[in-house]
Protein backbone atom coordinates (compact mmCIF):
# COMPACT_ATOMS: atom_id res chain seq x y z
CA UNK A 1 0.00 0.00 0.00
CA UNK A 2 1.27 3.55 -0.76
CA UNK A 3 1.99 5.50 1.75
CA UNK A 4 0.33 9.18 2.05
CA UNK A 5 2.57 12.13 2.91
CA UNK A 6 0.40 15.90 3.41
CA UNK A 7 2.89 18.55 2.71
CA UNK A 8 1.08 22.15 4.69
CA UNK A 9 2.81 25.21 3.35
CA UNK A 10 1.72 28.46 1.75
CA UNK A 11 4.65 28.47 -0.61
CA UNK A 12 3.41 26.68 -3.77
CA UNK A 13 7.10 26.12 -4.70
CA UNK A 14 7.89 24.54 -1.42
CA UNK A 15 5.14 22.05 -2.01
CA UNK A 16 6.57 21.58 -5.59
CA UNK A 17 9.87 20.70 -4.13
CA UNK A 18 8.54 17.68 -1.57
CA UNK A 19 6.44 17.01 -4.14
CA UNK A 20 9.20 16.19 -6.52
CA UNK A 21 11.22 15.23 -3.91
CA UNK A 22 9.04 11.92 -3.14
CA UNK A 23 8.45 11.58 -6.78
CA UNK A 24 10.61 8.34 -7.35
CA UNK A 25 8.97 6.38 -4.17
CA UNK A 26 5.84 4.49 -3.64
CA UNK A 27 4.02 7.56 -2.41
CA UNK A 28 0.59 9.75 -2.61
CA UNK A 29 1.08 13.75 -2.06
CA UNK A 30 -1.10 15.70 -0.99
CA UNK A 31 -1.05 19.47 -0.65
CA UNK A 32 -2.44 22.13 1.80
CA UNK A 33 -2.15 26.04 1.43
CA UNK A 34 -2.51 26.70 5.45
CA UNK A 35 -3.07 25.21 8.68
CA UNK A 36 -7.36 25.39 8.04
CA UNK A 37 -6.80 23.30 4.99
CA UNK A 38 -4.44 21.18 6.52
CA UNK A 39 -6.74 19.68 9.38
CA UNK A 40 -9.07 19.38 6.64
CA UNK A 41 -6.61 16.98 4.33
CA UNK A 42 -5.24 15.91 7.87
CA UNK A 43 -8.77 14.37 8.88
CA UNK A 44 -10.00 13.23 5.04
CA UNK A 45 -6.25 11.35 4.17
CA UNK A 46 -5.07 10.09 7.64
CA UNK A 47 -1.54 10.76 6.24
CA UNK A 48 1.65 8.90 7.58
CA UNK A 49 3.42 11.94 7.72
CA UNK A 50 2.95 15.73 7.81
CA UNK A 51 5.67 18.43 6.23
CA UNK A 52 4.30 21.38 7.95
CA UNK A 53 5.51 25.19 7.31
CA UNK A 54 5.94 27.16 10.75
CA UNK A 55 4.74 30.39 9.21
CA UNK A 56 1.44 30.26 6.90
CA UNK A 57 -1.83 32.45 7.08
CA UNK A 58 -4.86 31.70 8.35
CA UNK A 59 -3.75 29.49 10.52
CA UNK A 60 0.10 29.16 11.36
CA UNK A 61 2.11 25.60 11.77
CA UNK A 62 1.81 25.91 15.66
CA UNK A 63 -1.57 25.95 16.22
CA UNK A 64 -2.14 23.43 13.71
CA UNK A 65 0.06 21.28 15.48
CA UNK A 66 -1.85 21.65 18.51
CA UNK A 67 -5.01 20.67 16.93
CA UNK A 68 -3.43 17.74 15.76
CA UNK A 69 -1.96 16.54 19.04
CA UNK A 70 -5.63 17.57 20.86
CA UNK A 71 -7.21 14.99 17.93
CA UNK A 72 -7.09 10.68 19.66
CA UNK A 73 -7.19 10.16 15.68
CA UNK A 74 -4.73 12.14 14.08
CA UNK A 75 -2.13 12.82 17.14
CA UNK A 76 0.23 9.98 16.42
CA UNK A 77 1.18 11.10 13.14
CA UNK A 78 4.60 12.05 12.70
CA UNK A 79 5.62 16.08 11.92
CA UNK A 80 8.65 17.27 10.18
CA UNK A 81 8.12 21.20 10.63
CA UNK A 82 9.66 23.66 8.08
CA UNK A 83 10.99 26.77 9.05
CA UNK A 84 12.93 29.73 7.97
CA UNK A 85 14.67 30.51 10.97
CA UNK A 86 17.60 28.36 12.58
CA UNK A 87 18.19 30.29 15.84
CA UNK A 88 18.66 28.16 18.98
CA UNK A 89 15.73 29.77 20.53
CA UNK A 90 13.82 28.98 17.34
CA UNK A 91 14.83 25.31 17.23
CA UNK A 92 14.14 24.81 21.10
CA UNK A 93 11.06 26.08 20.42
CA UNK A 94 9.95 23.95 18.00
CA UNK A 95 10.96 21.17 19.72
CA UNK A 96 8.83 21.55 22.52
CA UNK A 97 6.05 21.15 19.88
CA UNK A 98 6.43 17.40 20.01
CA UNK A 99 7.50 17.15 16.30
CA UNK A 100 9.33 14.56 14.96
CA UNK A 101 12.00 16.43 13.31
CA UNK A 102 12.59 20.01 11.89
CA UNK A 103 13.65 21.44 8.42
CA UNK A 104 15.40 25.06 7.87
CA UNK A 105 14.63 26.42 4.51
CA UNK A 106 15.91 26.82 1.91
CA UNK A 107 16.58 22.92 2.17
CA UNK A 108 17.44 19.94 -0.45
CA UNK A 109 15.66 17.16 -1.64
CA UNK A 110 17.98 14.54 -0.45
CA UNK A 111 17.34 15.82 3.44
CA UNK A 112 14.15 16.11 3.21
CA UNK A 113 14.29 12.20 2.04
CA UNK A 114 17.06 11.83 4.58
CA UNK A 115 14.58 12.67 7.13
CA UNK A 116 11.40 11.25 5.84
CA UNK A 117 13.33 8.02 5.53
CA UNK A 118 13.61 8.11 9.92
CA UNK A 119 10.20 8.30 10.10
CA UNK A 120 8.80 5.97 6.67
CA UNK A 121 10.19 3.08 5.03
CA UNK A 122 10.65 4.72 1.51
CA UNK A 123 10.24 2.00 -0.99
CA UNK A 124 11.05 2.77 -4.75
CA UNK A 125 8.05 2.66 -6.97
CA UNK A 126 7.91 -0.76 -8.32
CA UNK A 127 8.85 -0.60 -12.67
CA UNK A 128 7.25 -3.18 -14.58
CA UNK A 129 9.68 -6.08 -14.31
CA UNK A 130 11.65 -7.13 -17.19
CA UNK A 131 13.87 -9.97 -16.67
CA UNK A 132 17.46 -9.05 -16.84
CA UNK A 133 19.52 -11.53 -19.10
CA UNK A 134 23.72 -11.68 -18.49
CA UNK A 135 23.42 -9.67 -22.07
CA UNK A 136 21.77 -6.73 -20.21
CA UNK A 137 23.87 -3.65 -19.14
CA UNK A 138 25.01 -3.06 -14.95
CA UNK A 139 26.48 -0.89 -12.90
CA UNK A 140 29.07 -2.38 -10.37
CA UNK A 141 30.30 0.70 -8.09
CA UNK A 142 33.61 -0.29 -6.50
CA UNK A 143 34.40 1.63 -3.11
CA UNK A 144 38.32 1.13 -2.43
CA UNK A 145 41.21 3.34 -2.04
CA UNK A 146 43.44 1.24 -3.81
CA UNK A 147 43.38 1.77 -7.97
CA UNK A 148 44.70 -1.90 -8.15
CA UNK A 149 41.94 -3.73 -7.22
CA UNK A 150 39.51 -1.35 -8.96
CA UNK A 151 41.75 -1.89 -12.58
CA UNK A 152 41.54 -5.77 -11.46
CA UNK A 153 37.86 -6.16 -11.14
CA UNK A 154 37.49 -3.98 -14.17
CA UNK A 155 39.62 -6.13 -16.17
CA UNK A 156 38.11 -9.58 -14.47
CA UNK A 157 34.32 -8.26 -16.03
CA UNK A 158 35.78 -7.35 -19.04
CA UNK A 159 33.74 -10.12 -21.17
CA UNK A 160 30.02 -8.37 -19.91
CA UNK A 161 28.15 -5.87 -20.59
CA UNK A 162 28.79 -4.78 -17.11
CA UNK A 163 30.67 -1.34 -16.59
CA UNK A 164 32.58 -0.59 -13.52
CA UNK A 165 33.17 2.39 -11.72
CA UNK A 166 35.38 2.59 -8.83
CA UNK A 167 35.42 5.66 -5.91
CA UNK A 168 38.36 5.76 -3.40
CA UNK A 169 36.28 7.40 -0.12
CA UNK A 170 32.71 7.53 1.05
CA UNK A 171 31.70 10.63 0.46
CA UNK A 172 32.55 9.99 -3.42
CA UNK A 173 30.43 7.09 -3.43
CA UNK A 174 27.35 8.10 -1.74
CA UNK A 175 27.00 10.96 -3.91
CA UNK A 176 27.57 8.44 -7.18
CA UNK A 177 25.21 5.55 -6.27
CA UNK A 178 22.74 8.84 -5.53
CA UNK A 179 22.87 10.14 -8.73
CA UNK A 180 23.25 6.76 -11.11
CA UNK A 181 21.97 3.81 -8.94
CA UNK A 182 24.38 1.09 -9.16
CA UNK A 183 22.94 -2.25 -9.52
CA UNK A 184 25.17 -3.76 -6.93
CA UNK A 185 28.11 -2.05 -4.44
CA UNK A 186 31.20 -3.23 -3.47
CA UNK A 187 32.86 -1.55 -0.15
CA UNK A 188 36.57 -2.35 1.04
CA UNK A 189 36.40 -3.43 4.72
CA UNK A 190 39.73 -1.85 4.95
CA UNK A 191 39.16 1.55 4.00
CA UNK A 192 40.54 3.34 7.28
CA UNK A 193 38.54 4.68 10.31
CA UNK A 194 36.18 2.27 9.97
CA UNK A 195 34.85 3.96 6.70
CA UNK A 196 33.55 0.70 5.17
CA UNK A 197 31.07 -0.38 7.57
CA UNK A 198 29.63 3.54 8.27
CA UNK A 199 29.70 3.78 4.58
CA UNK A 200 26.86 1.01 4.69
CA UNK A 201 25.15 2.32 7.52
CA UNK A 202 24.80 5.19 5.24
CA UNK A 203 23.23 3.45 2.24
CA UNK A 204 21.08 1.71 4.13
CA UNK A 205 19.61 5.17 5.97
CA UNK A 206 19.46 6.58 2.67
CA UNK A 207 15.69 5.63 0.78
CA UNK A 208 17.45 6.45 -2.80
CA UNK A 209 20.41 3.60 -2.28
CA UNK A 210 18.63 1.07 0.82
CA UNK A 211 17.19 -1.55 -1.49
CA UNK A 212 21.13 -1.44 -3.41
CA UNK A 213 22.90 -5.27 -2.57
CA UNK A 214 26.28 -4.29 -0.96
CA UNK A 215 28.93 -6.68 -0.42
CA UNK A 216 32.20 -6.36 1.69
CA UNK A 217 35.58 -7.26 0.56
CA UNK A 218 38.78 -8.44 2.49
CA UNK A 219 41.46 -10.63 2.56
CA UNK A 220 40.14 -14.25 2.69
CA UNK A 221 42.83 -15.19 5.50
CA UNK A 222 41.01 -12.50 7.94
CA UNK A 223 37.94 -14.33 9.20
CA UNK A 224 37.15 -12.40 11.80
CA UNK A 225 36.53 -9.16 9.91
CA UNK A 226 34.36 -11.54 7.39
CA UNK A 227 32.03 -12.86 10.20
CA UNK A 228 31.84 -8.93 11.48
CA UNK A 229 30.67 -8.16 7.81
CA UNK A 230 28.07 -11.19 7.62
CA UNK A 231 26.68 -9.52 11.07
CA UNK A 232 26.83 -6.29 9.66
CA UNK A 233 24.06 -6.57 7.03
CA UNK A 234 26.24 -6.92 3.89
CA UNK A 235 24.63 -9.44 1.03
CA UNK A 236 28.21 -11.25 1.38
CA UNK A 237 31.71 -10.93 1.15
CA UNK A 238 33.93 -11.16 -1.58
CA UNK A 239 37.31 -12.04 -0.56
CA UNK A 240 40.77 -11.60 -1.88
CA UNK A 241 42.64 -12.95 -3.84
CA UNK A 242 39.93 -12.43 -5.84
CA UNK A 243 38.50 -15.20 -7.86
CA UNK A 244 36.78 -13.41 -10.91
CA UNK A 245 33.90 -16.47 -11.41
CA UNK A 246 32.60 -16.34 -8.31
CA UNK A 247 33.10 -12.55 -8.66
CA UNK A 248 30.45 -12.95 -11.45
CA UNK A 249 28.68 -15.23 -10.09
CA UNK A 250 27.59 -13.62 -6.71
CA UNK A 251 26.55 -10.19 -8.86
CA UNK A 252 24.31 -12.49 -11.19
CA UNK A 253 23.00 -14.17 -8.13
CA UNK A 254 21.80 -10.61 -6.60
CA UNK A 255 21.15 -8.85 -9.53
CA UNK A 256 18.44 -11.84 -10.46
CA UNK A 257 19.75 -12.02 -14.08
CA UNK A 258 18.28 -14.89 -15.92
CA UNK A 259 21.65 -16.72 -17.24
CA UNK A 260 19.12 -19.79 -19.02
CA UNK A 261 19.71 -17.82 -22.53
CA UNK A 262 23.64 -19.28 -21.82
CA UNK A 263 22.87 -22.87 -21.63
CA UNK A 264 19.73 -23.18 -23.34
CA UNK A 265 18.31 -22.39 -26.93
CA UNK A 266 15.32 -23.68 -29.37
CA UNK A 267 16.51 -25.13 -32.43
CA UNK A 268 13.09 -25.37 -33.90
CA UNK A 269 11.24 -27.55 -32.26
CA UNK A 270 13.98 -28.80 -30.57
CA UNK A 271 15.43 -27.52 -26.86
CA UNK A 272 18.73 -27.88 -26.69
CA UNK A 273 20.81 -27.63 -23.29
CA UNK A 274 24.50 -27.04 -24.15
CA UNK A 275 27.08 -27.34 -21.26
CA UNK A 276 30.33 -25.50 -21.48
CA UNK A 277 34.00 -27.14 -21.24
CA UNK A 278 33.88 -26.91 -17.60
CA UNK A 279 31.12 -28.21 -15.57
CA UNK A 280 31.70 -26.55 -12.10
CA UNK A 281 29.50 -26.45 -9.02
CA UNK A 282 27.98 -23.17 -10.42
CA UNK A 283 27.32 -24.13 -13.93
CA UNK A 284 25.19 -27.29 -12.11
CA UNK A 285 23.47 -25.10 -10.15
CA UNK A 286 22.41 -22.52 -12.55
CA UNK A 287 21.60 -25.61 -15.22
CA UNK A 288 19.57 -27.64 -12.26
CA UNK A 289 17.65 -24.27 -11.61
CA UNK A 290 16.47 -24.18 -14.58
CA UNK A 291 16.00 -27.15 -16.27
CA UNK A 292 12.97 -28.44 -14.46
CA UNK A 293 11.21 -24.89 -15.88
CA UNK A 294 11.95 -26.08 -19.72
CA UNK A 295 10.95 -29.11 -19.74
CA UNK A 296 7.66 -27.99 -18.06
CA UNK A 297 7.95 -25.69 -20.57
CA UNK A 298 8.23 -28.24 -23.72
CA UNK A 299 4.96 -30.32 -22.37
CA UNK A 300 3.19 -27.24 -21.79
CA UNK A 301 4.05 -25.76 -25.77
CA UNK A 302 3.57 -29.46 -26.89
CA UNK A 303 7.37 -29.85 -27.69
CA UNK A 304 9.34 -33.58 -26.76
CA UNK A 305 12.49 -33.04 -28.04
CA UNK A 306 15.56 -32.37 -26.17
CA UNK A 307 18.92 -32.14 -27.33
CA UNK A 308 21.87 -32.51 -24.20
CA UNK A 309 24.91 -31.23 -26.07
CA UNK A 310 27.88 -31.98 -23.85
CA UNK A 311 30.59 -32.20 -27.18
CA UNK A 312 33.00 -28.84 -25.13
CA UNK A 313 32.86 -31.15 -21.82
CA UNK A 314 36.04 -32.72 -21.40
CA UNK A 315 35.81 -33.91 -17.74
CA UNK A 316 32.68 -35.69 -16.53
CA UNK A 317 31.75 -35.18 -13.35
CA UNK A 318 29.90 -37.10 -10.52
CA UNK A 319 27.34 -33.82 -10.67
CA UNK A 320 27.00 -33.80 -14.47
CA UNK A 321 26.00 -37.91 -13.89
CA UNK A 322 23.37 -37.09 -11.28
CA UNK A 323 22.06 -34.44 -13.68
CA UNK A 324 21.97 -36.57 -16.99
CA UNK A 325 20.17 -39.65 -15.12
CA UNK A 326 17.53 -37.46 -13.00
CA UNK A 327 16.53 -35.95 -16.43
CA UNK A 328 16.20 -39.51 -17.97
CA UNK A 329 14.29 -40.51 -15.14
CA UNK A 330 11.92 -37.07 -15.81
CA UNK A 331 11.72 -38.19 -19.62
CA UNK A 332 9.80 -41.24 -18.76
CA UNK A 333 7.52 -39.04 -16.65
CA UNK A 334 6.84 -36.56 -19.61
CA UNK A 335 7.28 -38.45 -22.41
CA UNK A 336 10.57 -36.20 -23.94
CA UNK A 337 12.72 -37.71 -26.29
CA UNK A 338 16.39 -37.25 -25.18
CA UNK A 339 19.25 -37.32 -27.53
CA UNK A 340 22.75 -36.96 -25.64
CA UNK A 341 26.25 -35.22 -28.00
CA UNK A 342 29.33 -36.24 -26.71
CA UNK A 343 32.90 -36.59 -28.47
CA UNK A 344 34.32 -40.86 -27.75
CA UNK A 345 36.32 -39.26 -25.03
CA UNK A 346 33.23 -38.60 -23.14
CA UNK A 347 31.35 -41.34 -23.98
CA UNK A 348 34.29 -43.71 -22.51
CA UNK A 349 34.66 -41.83 -19.36
CA UNK A 350 30.62 -42.61 -19.19
CA UNK A 351 31.63 -46.06 -18.73
CA UNK A 352 33.04 -45.61 -15.42
CA UNK A 353 29.49 -44.49 -14.16
CA UNK A 354 26.85 -46.90 -13.99
CA UNK A 355 23.65 -44.29 -14.25
CA UNK A 356 25.56 -43.63 -17.61
CA UNK A 357 26.76 -46.84 -19.56
CA UNK A 358 24.06 -47.85 -21.50
CA UNK A 359 23.67 -44.09 -22.77
CA UNK A 360 24.19 -43.75 -26.50
CA UNK A 361 26.13 -41.09 -27.40
CA UNK A 362 25.19 -39.07 -30.98
CA UNK A 363 28.36 -37.44 -32.43
CA UNK A 364 27.49 -34.18 -33.24
CA UNK A 365 23.57 -32.25 -32.88
CA UNK A 366 22.71 -33.14 -36.89
CA UNK A 367 23.26 -36.43 -35.85
CA UNK A 368 21.16 -36.29 -32.90
CA UNK A 369 18.40 -34.48 -34.91
CA UNK A 370 18.10 -37.56 -37.30
CA UNK A 371 18.02 -39.64 -34.06
CA UNK A 372 14.46 -38.03 -33.73
CA UNK A 373 13.44 -38.99 -37.01
CA UNK A 374 11.00 -42.61 -37.37
CA UNK A 375 13.04 -45.34 -38.74
CA UNK A 376 12.13 -45.73 -42.51
CA UNK A 377 10.83 -49.04 -43.41
CA UNK A 378 12.69 -51.48 -45.35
Amino acid sequence: MSLKILTVDDSKTIRMIVARAFQPFDCEIAEAANGVEGLAAAAREKPDLIILDLIMPLMDGVEMLAKLKSDPVLKSIPVIMLTAEAGRENVLKIAKLGVRDYMVKPFKEDALLEKAGRVLNLQVKAKEKKVKTLDDPALILIVDDKPAIIQQITEGISGTPWKVVGKAAGAEAMAEAKSSSPDVIVISLSLPNEEGFNLLQQFRSNPVTRGIPIFGMCVKTDLDLQARAEKSGFAGVITKPIDMESLKTKFIRVMELDVSTKYFSLDGEIQVLTLPEKITDQVTAAVEHYLQLKLNGMVDSGMNKFIMDLSQVVQVEPSLVKMIASTIQKRQILAIKIRIVGSPALKEQFKSFKETYEIKIEPSVAEAKKAFQPAKAS
